[in-house]
């Protein structure tokens, strides 16, 4: 790997920058979901123990580069001193004197830095500024990693720099997931539209042995393949790409599996009537709304048959009964080879956590990483800035 970790750089006596995720969910002033604070804490109790000062950076909202009073820190600095089970000091006016007076042991948080303009503008200033208060700079914030902002950027460039622990594990489940992956390697997309997706498919297709397509993506697959889906979310002017993406599939090697059974309503609503009919025979009143059970029988031959598989994306309208049945069968097939130390399995995506937590999935996969854009832009092939400024 060419980026550092924690373990290459000296920290004992060292102020250490820390940028990390802590955007996390509120309802009524409280924090409603503390995985991702839950996920920085081993690096913050790794720097600790190596005797050096944490002081977290992170962001916080869109507040647009000016203070907004409700996307402040300071209402997260409850549920995030709760769960390091110490006192965590926010930092809001005068960076230096107030990292100066910190005594060791003790942990920063500064206040939002999207309150400042230099951050999202990657501004060298700003970047320089931070970089006063600190001796050695650790990313751990791997979902903000296709960022090019000065505290994931900029500022990696002008102090010695590593990986946290939670960037660590993202960049090794990622690389031995894609770049050198034990393969037969499988990958599942779903999500609603092509066009959203378009350089992720691109990508696989070119490094994947099985690339299953789902949800709303493989209506305008099966509609470029001359099938009728009815009123279905479809992108039917994408037909010409969706085709060409079959065909750059077929040269590569890569063997798509599109649903060759489907479940049908004429109404997107809970428990709404519905029937399974075969790919080729949805009634023109009707909607798709989920793969059907000869689909998920051959899906579940697919990943029995690979040794590693990437999901993005539900295979259905996951959100509701009974059209999330696809999505949670493959994803429980998917764990309970995981669980038995056939499957290497590797997942991220707001709604794919969402859809394998639905499941009862989420537990037994190998990786679930907490990034949204920035785990589909690296499995786009894209370059991340943050992680880019690891390695210079």
């Amino acid at each position: 790997m060419p980026w550092k970790t924690l373990d290459d750089l000296d920290l004992n006596g060292k102020r250490v920058l820390i940028r990390v995720d802590i955007n996390v969910p509120m309802e009524d002033g409280k924090v409603t979901d503390t995985t991702r604070i839950d996920r920085i804490v081993p690096t913050i109790t790794d720097v600790l123990a190596a005797g050096g000062m944490p002081i977290l950076m992170a962001h916080f909202g869109r507040p647009k580069c000016k203070v907004v009073p409700e996307m402040s820190l300071s209402h997260v600095v409850p549920a995030l001193s709760d769960i390091l089970g110490q006192p965590v000091t926010l930092i809001d006016g005068n960076y230096g004197a107030r990292v100066a007076a910190l005594e060791p042991g003790e942990i920063a948080l500064l206040e939002n830095l999207r309150f400042n303009p230099g951050e999202e503008g990657n501004d060298a200033g700003f970047a320089q500024r931070l970089a006063s208060l600190g001796d050695v700079y650790v990313n751990d914030a791997f979902s903000a990693a296709h960022r090019a902002h000065a505290s994931t950027e900029a500022l990696a460039r002008l102090l010695p720099a590593c990986a946290g622990r939670l960037m660590q594990a993202e960049l090794s489940a990622l690389e031995g997931a894609l770049a050198s992956p034990k393969r037969p390697v499988c990958a599942v997309v779903g999500g609603a539209k092509v066009s959203t997706k378009l350089d992720l498919l691109g990508n696989l297709v070119g490094k994947v042995d099985h690339l299953v397509i789902g949800g709303g993506m493989a209506n305008t697959f099966l509609a470029a393949q001359g099938f009728d889906v009815g009123k279905s979310l479809c992108e039917h002017d994408l037909a010409d790409t969706a085709r060409e993406i079959l065909s750059k599939a077929e040269a590569a090697g890569c063997a798509i599996h599109l649903p060759s059974d489907i479940v049908v309503a004429r109404e997107f609503k809970a428990g709404a009537d519905h029937e399974i009919l075969s790919a080729d025979n949805c009634p023109t009143d009707a909607m798709i709304l989920d793969a059907g059970p000869d689909t998920v029988a051959k899906l579940e031959e697919v990943f029995t048959e690979c040794n590693t598989l990437i999901w993005n994306g539900p295979l259905g309208a996951f959100e509701i009964a009974p059209f999330n049945a696809a999505t949670n069968a493959a994803a429980r097939k998917a764990a309970d080879l995981t669980r038995a130390g056939k499957l290497i399995s590797v997942a991220g995506g707001g709604d794919t956590v969402a859809a394998l937590n639905g499941a009862n999935a989420a537990p037994d996969f190998t990786y679930i990483s907490t990034a949204g854009g920035a785990f589909l832009e690296w499995m786009e092939g894209k370059t991340l800035p943050g992680v880019a400024a690891l390695e210079g």
